[in-house]
Order: structure tokens, then sequence, then C-alpha cells
């Protein structure tokens, strides 16, 4: 009985001692695949050139916040909306051949042409719009439908 306790100590301790060699030849392996990855012989060295690559993608991560935020600002003053609306402006003579373009950006600013066909030919008149309104002509109900 004396001899089976002494040989499950054994081998309880052979067990225990299987598993630390693995755990130890495991994190010697780790330490190798990190030494060649980083060329570094040294665990702070690598330690600090992680730091040091951290610190240059946050740079890098607030120059590229900074700078998308200057090309949301600077798109809003860019053309996006555009309208394009049909009419007939002498009631029931012709068809629905004139029509209105409007190019403006998301404040609403931007340029209105209205081309009217005539017999005699088609007449274009551009307007500009700030704001939605005419900045030196009113606009038309055509016109304003073509910016909304």
């Amino acid at each position: 009985m004396r001899l089976m306790a002494i040989y499950l100590g054994l081998a309880f301790l052979g067990g225990w001692l299987l598993f630390i060699t693995w755990i130890v030849w495991s994190m010697r392996n780790h330490y190798f695949n990190l030494v060649a990855r980083t060329k570094k012989e040294r665990i702070d060295e690598m330690l600090d050139a992680i730091l040091l690559s951290e610190k240059k993608s946050e740079h890098e991560i607030s120059l590229l916040k900074k700078e998308i935020t200057e090309m949301s600002h600077e798109s809003l003053s860019h053309l996006n909306k555009i309208g394009l609306v049909r009419f007939n402006p002498f009631g029931k003579r012709g068809g629905e051949q004139s029509f209105v373009i409007s190019l403006v950006n998301s404040h609403k600013d931007g340029l209105v042409i209205n081309y009217i066909y005539t017999p005699d030919g088609l007449r274009a008149y551009p307007k500009r719009v700030k704001a939605g309104d005419g900045q030196d002509n009113p606009l038309t109900e055509e016109e304003k439908k073509a910016i909304a």
C-alpha cells in the first residue's frame, strides 16, 4: 500500500514535470519567435520598439482625423445636389420641352439654369442661388422645385 502511494506520488510529479516543461518550452519558442520578428535581443528593447510604434500610430491617426474633418467641412461647399424639373411655360401649347436644372451645395448655394423652349429657339436663363432663394432675381415655382 505504501509502495503504491509512492508510485502515485512519483507519477503525479512526473506529470507535473512534463506539464511545466511544456509551458517553459512554449514560452521559449514564443520568446525566440518574438526576437526574430522584432530583431531585438532584449525584452526592454522590444517594448521600447512597440511603444515607439504605438506613438507613431497615434500621431498618424490624429493627422488622419484632422484631414477627414477638413475634408468634411470642405465638402459642404461642393455641388452635391442636382435637380431637374420639366415644365410647359405656355399652358396648353406645346409640351413639357422646357426644363430647369439646379446645381446647389449643402447650404443651397449655387446656380439655377432655366431653359425655355420657344418656337424661335431655346433660351437659357441662369440665376444665382443663395440659401435656397434667388440672389439677384426671385425664383419661379419650377426653380424652387428643382432646388428642393
